[in-house]
């Protein structure tokens, strides 16, 4: 196991060298002092995406549309999820109205989706929203 890994900054989307002994709590990014782990989802463009996907972490991604009824209702498990599992995995919001380009890249087809980038691959992908235990079991099966 490397001594290091790579995250990018949730504010800035840099990437970061972390030491892998180092609390997560304690690290911040480089180029703008804010926390690595903050614990939150966050949405983010295609650009920032990348930055995200190409990083050490494993990435969760909700997939949603603001017209979307199921898609509000599930953002408040998706955020309470992300706390439990800040130091496991990074969870970003794309939304399919503002970057059509990225949801068209993954075919997706209705939203909610939920998946999980391992290595820059998709290694799992889930259409509907769930509840937090589901999510909670589905995520310990991927990540």
């Amino acid at each position: 196991m490397s001594d290091q890994f790579i995250a990018a900054c949730p504010a800035c989307h840099k990437k970061n060298r972390v030491a892998a002994d180092k609390p997560r709590g304690e690290a911040k990014c480089g180029a703008c002092k804010s926390p690595l782990f903050p614990g939150k989802a966050f949405n983010v463009t295609a650009d920032e995406f990348r930055a995200h996907r190409d990083s050490d972490l494993p990435l969760v991604v909700d997939f949603w549309a603001s017209w979307c009824g199921p898609c509000q209702q599930f953002a408040p498990i998706f955020e309470q999820v992300a706390q439990q599992y800040a130091d496991k995995a990074r969870f970003v919001k794309v939304s399919t109205e503002t970057e059509p380009h990225l949801a068209q890249h993954f075919i997706i087809r209705s939203i909610p989706t939920l998946m999980v980038v391992k290595n820059g691959q998709e290694v799992a992908r889930q259409a509907g929203a769930m509840g937090p235990s589901q999510l909670v079991q589905w995520l310990n099966q991927h990540l």
